[in-house]
């Protein structure tokens, strides 16, 4: 699908939100105003989908950059340190001198469950002049990670920086977070003409297309001339389509400890089997062996592994 390997810097560019995530566990609830409650474990993890999505292609050995915004502050600077650690292009990223870093206290219950409380900050004020083009026609595939949490960005703007990433030839991608806003369709509906791939939870799917059933929910972004619709179905597996195949898949039964960045852990494995020229159902059964892997560990991709161990994983079930 997308341009030769060897002709492009970056194998993945993912552009969307980046945060600092606070995680605390396990969490059965808040204490009451004005007392104080502890915790077993409370750590300080690079969070936001582009991150997560990011440091799993990373992971997985493939030529990856970020891009989007940070504040000039301590959680920026953590963040930026975390990506060039794991051998990820950062030039993307501009710091901004107003809002802070993006931050999420994670509240893990002792199933795994996750609470969000969440601070928008530099996200928010990402902007389409903060774009990099010349670092995107170096891609391959451009992800949009976290679309409905970047105001500044989503909708319109993100719309036009896919068209105009779709004429350079780099194929396109895209994940959604929960709409707190309530506008779903109204506000995605101008990106998804100009997609490739689109990896939504299904939860969040079904609150756009206004369709229940997973087939239903695919078909509707078909419609909008998108390649593949892989629907991430948390317990339930993934359904993936296109016009020509239809592909559901189970989990993988790991112990889940944490399920922080299991959707873009997921999104960034499925990237690697597109970007890697893998049939379908191959590339689906490596992004829920990603998914799966990272809900063993504390934190949104601490769990992720390489793209042998993941793949030796995938052999014990097949």
């Amino acid at each position: 699908m997308a341009a030769g390997r060897e002709e492009k810097r970056f194998d993945v560019l993912c552009l969307g939100i980046m945060v600092a995530d606070v995680v605390a566990l396990p969490v059965s609830g808040l204490p009451p105003k004005g007392t104080l409650a502890t915790v077993e474990r409370m750590e300080l993890h690079t969070g936001g989908c582009a991150v997560n999505t990011g440091i799993s292609l990373a992971r997985l050995g493939l030529r990856t950059a970020v891009m989007g915004k940070v504040g000039s502050d301590g959680f920026g600077d953590y963040v930026l340190s975390v990506l060039r650690s794991h051998g990820i292009d950062v030039r993307g990223v501009v710091r901004d001198p107003v809002n802070n870093t993006s931050g999420t206290m994670v509240m893990v219950d002792r199933d795994g469950e996750r609470t969000f409380i969440h601070y928008v900050g530099a996200n928010g004020a990402l902007r389409e002049a903060d774009i990099d083009f010349d670092l995107v026609r170096q891609a391959g595939i451009l992800h949009i990670a976290g679309h409905n949490l970047m105001p500044g960005f989503d909708g319109e703007v993100a719309a036009r920086v896919l068209e105009r990433a779709h004429a350079e030839g780099v194929v396109t991608s895209l994940d959604t977070a929960w709409d707190f806003t309530g506008r779903w369709l109204k506000l995605i509906e101008p990106c998804l003409r100009h997609l490739d791939l689109f990896v939504p939870s299904i939860e969040e799917a079904r609150q756009i297309a206004g369709r229940e059933e997973p087939a239903d929910v695919a078909e509707f972004f078909l419609d909008y001339g998108i390649r593949i619709v892989a629907l991430k179905m948390g317990s339930q597996g993934c359904y993936v389509r296109t016009r020509d195949e239809e592909i559901r898949l189970p989990v993988y039964p790991v112990k889940a400890v944490d399920a922080t960045g299991a959707g873009d852990a997921f999104a960034g494995g499925f990237l690697a089997g597109v970007a890697l020229g893998w049939e379908l159902e191959r590339t689906a059964r490596l992004a829920n062996a990603v998914g799966a892997l990272c809900v063993t560990a504390v934190g949104a991709t601490a769990g992720v592994r390489s793209l042998e161990e993941t793949i030796q994983f995938m052999g014990q079930y097949s």
